[in-house]
C-alpha cells in the first residue's frame, strides 16, 4: 500500500513540476531606472559647469561647482551608478561637447594640467558611494562628512596633484601647496553633499542598497559560530559508547 502511494506521488505531474520549478530570475543589473539616474547625474555635473570657473592665484586648475555634482553622484546613487554617471560625463567631454566649466571640451582637455582632477572624479565618486552604502540606512552626519571628504577631497587630490605636477613640471610639494586654494570650497561642497544626501535618502530610501563594513561581516561570522551544547556532547558520547 505504501509503495503504491509513493509511486503515485512520483508519477504525479504537478508534484514533479513544482519541484522542478526554476528559481526566480535575478533583476537586470542595469535597469531603465538605473540608466535614467546615471544620465540625470551626468547632466547635473554638466549643469553645474554653467556658472563658469574661477581661477585664483594664477593656478592652471580652475575652481568649479562640478566637483559638487561628482560628490552628489556618489552619495546619492552609490559607487557603481555614481561612477558610471561621472564616466558618462567624461565620455561626452572627450567626444567634444563643451560641458566642462568655461565651455571646455574635446580631447585637448585630457592633455591639460587639470586632467588628473578630472580622472580623480571617478575615484572620488566610487569612494563616496562605497562608504555611503555602508552608512545607510541611518547615514550619520559625522561619519558621512568624514567619508565624503575622503572621497571628494583626498581621493581626487591623490590623482590630481601628482598629474598636475608632472604636466607642469612643478615639484610635488609645490603642487600640493598650490592645491590648498581649493580646500575651503571643497569643504563647503562636502557639507552641502552630506546635507542633501541625508534628505534624499530619508525621502527616497532604497536608492542605494545598504551594505555592511567588511570588518563587521568578518566579526559577525566569528561570533555567529554555533556554541557546543554539553547535553548534545554527552548524548553523542553515549551513542558512540
Amino acid at each position: 500500500m505504501s509503495s503504491a502511494h509513493s509511486t503515485s506521488q512520483s508519477n504525479n505531474p504537478s508534484t514533479t513540476e513544482s519541484s522542478a520549478t526554476p528559481p526566480p530570475a535575478r533583476p537586470r543589473r542595469s535597469s531603465a531606472r538605473d540608466l535614467a539616474q546615471i544620465a540625470v547625474f551626468a547632466a547635473l555635473i554638466a549643469a553645474l559647469g554653467l556658472p563658469g570657473a574661477l581661477s585664483i592665484g594664477g593656478t592652471a586648475v580652475p575652481i568649479t561647482f562640478q566637483t559638487l555634482g561628482v560628490m552628489l553622484a556618489g552619495a546619492i546613487l552609490g559607487a557603481r551608478k555614481g561612477t558610471l554617471s561621472v564616466l558618462l560625463f567624461i565620455a561626452l567631454v572627450a567626444a567634444g561637447l563643451p560641458l566642462l566649466s568655461g565651455g571646455r571640451g574635446g580631447l585637448g582637455v585630457f592633455v591639460g594640467p587639470s586632467v588628473g582632477y578630472l580622472i580623480g572624479w571617478l575615484l572620488g565618486a566610487a569612494v563616496i558611494g562605497w562608504a555611503t552604502a555602508r552608512l545607510l540606512p541611518r547615514y550619520p552626519i559625522a561619519p558621512a562628512l568624514a567619508w565624503t571628504a575622503l572621497g571628494g577631497i583626498v581621493a581626487i587630490y591623490l590623482v590630481g596633484v601628482p598629474v598636475f605636477a608632472a604636466i607642469t613640471g612643478t615639484p610635488l610639494g609645490g603642487a600640493l601647496l598650490a592645491s590648498t586654494v581649493f580646500l575651503p570650497g571643497d569643504i563647503l561642497k562636502v557639507v552641502v553633499t552630506v546635507l542633501v544626501a541625508k534628505g534624499v535618502h530619508r525621502a527616497w530610501p532604497g536608492l542605494i542598497e545598504p551594505r555592511s563594513w567588511p570588518w563587521a561581516s568578518r566579526s559577525g561570522a566569528a561570533t555567529s559560530a554555533p556554541a557546543l551544547d554539553p547535553a548534545s556532547d554527552s548524548t553523542a558520547a553515549d551513542r558512540s559508547a
